[in-house]
């Protein structure tokens, strides 16, 4: 079977020009082997530093990534977005210019005959309550109106916080003690699935969850060099990285 590849906090745009350059090379170097090998890629959130668009804008300084998914859609690769919270606002661009399925939450697919579940994993489980309400606030068709009166502000004004997000978020999380764990296990207790996917910590790992044949997956982050993804293909799921 053709093999379903995931990603998740790319980042792009964040760091020093020498490191957004080397991101960018490993993922060209990873869509040729999804058009090699594969068949779908599911990125799951946070592919972006900040992604805010509107009808007739979108922001600049991601061409060279972009060009890169639109050659993913005409080698007919199945490409599907997840918004994580560094994704503001996804409008119509990728999935009306590109060919990319755009969506939000926790969604529930077949691969294989296995169940994945699949997510970003911000707003999940109990707490958080401040990024919930932001979320509902920024994503609102009314409140978006409002911010489209001066688009450039409006990105700016999302840049600043996306980077201020990242100065609330713990640096110091460990994997066997994380919140998505928690919540995955809560999934298992209430609903059949084999794999729970998700990145938004950065923690990176893959753990046997408490009820037989369900596993967490978290992605990990490409922003400490490690630039890791996701493989599942004949009834297994693997981590690796360039």
């Amino acid at each position: 079977m053709q093999a379903v590849y995931f990603i998740s906090d790319i980042h792009i745009g964040l760091q020093d020009e020498k490191s957004e350059q080397l991101k960018l090379d490993n993922l060209e170097r990873l869509f040729a082997i999804i058009k090699a090998e594969g068949r779908s890629l599911f990125m799951l959130g946070d592919i972006f530093d900040y992604w805010m668009e509107f009808r007739h804008l979108i922001p600049k300084g991601f061409t060279r990534f972009i060009c890169l998914l639109s050659d993913l859609v005409r080698h007919n690769i199945e490409v599907v977005y997840l918004a994580g919270n560094h994704d503001f606002y996804l409008g119509r661009y990728f999935d009306d210019e590109l060919g990319i399925k755009t969506m939000y939450g926790l969604h529930e697919l077949t691969i294989e005959s296995s169940k994945f579940l699949v997510a970003h994993g911000d707003g999940l489980g109990k707490g958080d309550l401040g990024y919930k309400l932001f979320a509902r606030f920024v994503r609102n068709r009314f409140n978006l109106s409002l911010l489209e009166i001066h688009p450039d502000l409006a990105i700016s004004l999302m840049k600043g916080l996306s980077r201020l997000s990242r100065k609330h978020k713990p640096s110091d999380t460990v994997f066997d003690t994380d919140r998505l764990l928690d919540f995955a296990e809560s999934l298992a207790a209430e609903r059949e699935f084999d794999y729970f996917v998700c990145g938004h910590n950065h923690v990176q790992g893959i753990k046997e969850l408490s009820v037989p044949s369900c596993r967490y997956v978290n992605l990990g982050s490409w922003i400490d060099g490690s630039m890791p993804y996701g493989v599942f293909q004949n009834g297994d799921f693997q981590l690796k990285m360039f």
